[in-house]
């Protein structure tokens, strides 16, 4: 990974979880550049820096979020609505990684402004393909806004 940010994972599925840091760790990230919120909750104190991640060392700012719809508590499209309308988090890059395909997700997500809209393969190696290509593109060919 060129960049020493993390990536932000909201994904409330265990199973997804650690098909993710499997895959994420076999394209060279390591876990430790890797943040993981269960919720939409969770992910919102993490980029707002309150609760548990109060302060600037305790939630860095990320290099990119993969973002999860269906998740408990604040969903996924509300995350990127408050994400993207946000002056200081509407420059994170944000891809959704999500099991659903419905025309009326990807449009809506994209009228959010979400970066990117991936569906997660059920196939073990082509979800480990969709990580990686994220990877290559997000991590590795992309120029980041810097952190302000």
């Amino acid at each position: 990974m060129t960049c020493e940010r993390p990536v932000l994972v909201v994904e409330d599925t265990p199973e997804d979880v650690e098909a993710i840091k499997r895959g994420l760790a076999s394209v060279g990230l390591k876990n430790g550049s890797i943040v993981y919120c269960e919720s939409g909750d969770q992910a919102l104190d993490y980029l707002h820096r309150e609760g548990e991640f109060a302060g600037t060392q305790a939630a860095p700012r990320p290099a990119m979020m993969l973002l999860d719809l269906n998740l408990p508590g604040t969903s996924g499209r509300e995350v990127l609505n408050e994400v993207k309308q946000d002056p200081q988090l509407k420059s994170i890059p944000v891809v959704i990684f999500t099991s659903s395909a419905h025309d009326s997700d990807v449009q809506g997500c994209y009228a959010a402004g979400a970066n990117g809209y991936v569906r997660k393969p059920v196939c073990l190696n082509e979800f480990n393909a969709a990580l990686k290509r994220i990877k290559e593109f997000w991590l590795d060919a992309s120029i980041l806004p810097s952190v302000r």
